[in-house]
């Protein structure tokens, strides 16, 4: 049995942030495979399985809109969450009006991707080895038919959910957008390919039941080409750089 999928993506906007450029989000052009990963966990995600990204097609044109958003600068002090909770007092709250940030995304506007992947089983927590990879089929299989997920899926950031999410058995390349393929073989460029922290999923602390997770992570780059609206992840998943 093949585990893998076929999936139409659709969004009013994304952003999926250079991570080169920090004070302004800046889009790359097309999602990295990391970001894919993401929305795809917002839909059934278990320590048990990976996914892996093997095709993206760019379905309409590639086009830009630059926006300004309020954004808050802070984030909330864990130390302040668990003095609370434990009745000593502190103030786990963000005032808007004092924190409040104004910054310029340049952001992509009406897109739609295919998505071609498959998942992989980690060792990590199955409780059902015998027949894993037929559970999780079967599960990922269902929500995607339905609808479900249980986050809402987002395009890169979590301001600009996904729209619309279709399984499909065949990707219809006839309507690729007319001036992606004018584009012809595209060099997109170093890229981030997805960002892998240290712990590999596993909590550092060996607790399952109450588990602690490492914050290092690094980011690993790739450098694809994006020929006639189709980046073939596979065949360049081989040069990932760290």
């Amino acid at each position: 049995m093949s585990y893998g999928f076929k999936i139409m993506v659709e969004g009013d906007y994304a952003c999926f942030t250079r991570s080169e450029l920090k004070v302004e989000r800046v889009s790359y052009d097309v999602p990295p495979p990391g970001a894919l990963e993401g929305m795809l966990k917002s839909i059934y995600w278990k320590p048990a399985i990976r996914y892996v990204i093997d095709k993206i097609i760019v379905f309409h044109p590639i086009d830009f809109i630059n926006i300004r958003r309020n954004e808050v600068k802070d984030k909330v002090l864990y130390s302040a969450v668990k003095s609370q909770m434990g009745g000593k007092g502190g103030d786990p709250c963000i005032y808007t009006s004092e924190s409040r940030s104004q910054r310029a995304s340049v952001v992509l506007k009406n897109v739609k991707y295919g998505v071609e992947f498959h998942f992989e089983l980690t060792g990590l927590r199955d409780d059902d080895e015998l027949d894993g990879e037929n559970k999780h089929y079967n599960i990922i299989k269902r929500r995607l038919e339905k609808g479900q997920f249980f986050r809402t899926p987002c395009l890169g950031c979590s301001e600009f959910p996904v729209k619309r999410i279709e399984l499909v058995d065949e990707f219809d390349e006839k309507l690729i957008s007319s001036s992606i393929l004018e584009m012809g073989d595209v060099d997109l460029g170093f890229m981030s390919y997805k960002v892998a922290f240290h712990d590999q999923g596993v909590p550092v602390n060996g607790n399952w039941e109450h588990p602690e997770f490492s914050d290092r992570a690094d980011t690993i780059y790739y450098r694809p080409h994006m020929v006639r609206g189709v980046i073939d992840v596979r065949k360049y998943r081989e040069g990932m750089k760290c």
